[in-house]
């Protein structure tokens, strides 16, 4: 198999794998705590990817026993190693937004103010998920306590992102929960609310440093 046949997924796997050996069922715990909010679709993968590594010559698997229990032990191979540093010697893709509630949102104006809401509270309780994750696992590191203490200066990176980012979301979904409470629908625009709203962030954004 070519390395050009590899998907992120896959780099996503060799990166876990260059941390230390995992069995299945320690990648799985590991893809829900650090990539879940950011490339959920490596667990969707998790039982198919490691075999295609393996056939690739990019990882090995080895069989241990655990009492009368077998389980399948990745690691990553030199070859895979050197194809992982490869692959972040290259220009990312650029960044994608995937979410369902978005999409209800830009089209809320086709339901009722309930479906509205119900929308931006997905998107508040999915933000609010990935502050308490990142504060969780990110006061661990801070105290000492992190699992893999040689990686705390990007997990660090990363979850100072994303707590940021999540809180912003978290309040700016509230604000529009409590504007969309006082409309009398959602199909009758309010042009002067909207304008001055559009006008207020386009500020906003161009007083950012």
């Amino acid at each position: 198999m070519s390395t050009r046949s590899l998907t992120t997924t896959s780099y996503a796997l060799l990166g876990l794998l260059a941390i230390r050996p995992w069995s299945t069922y320690e990648l799985a715990n590991q893809l829900r705590r650090s990539l879940h909010f950011f490339w959920p679709r490596a667990e969707s993968n998790l039982y198919a990817e490691p075999k295609r590594l393996v056939e690739a010559g990019l990882a090995e698997a080895q069989d241990e026993w655990n009492g009368d229990r077998k389980r399948t032990v990745y690691s990553i191979t030199e070859q895979g190693r050197a194809a992982f540093q490869d692959w972040l010697g290259t220009p990312p893709a650029p960044q994608r937004l995937e979410s369902e509630a978005y999409l209800r949102v830009l089209f809320g104006n086709s339901g009722t103010k309930e479906d509205l809401i119900r929308a931006l509270e997905r998107i508040e309780a999915d933000a609010t998920a990935t502050v308490d994750n990142y504060v969780t696992h990110g006061g661990s590191y801070a105290r000492g306590e992190g699992l893999f203490p040689e990686r705390i200066h990007v997990n660090a990176l990363i979850a100072s992102l994303a707590i940021t980012q999540g809180r912003a979301t978290v309040s700016w979904a509230r604000w529009a929960k409590a504007e969309v409470e006082r409309w009398d629908d959602t199909s009758a625009p309010d042009v002067e609310w909207a304008v001055m709203t559009l006008n207020d962030a386009i500020d906003g954004a161009s007083a950012e440093p």
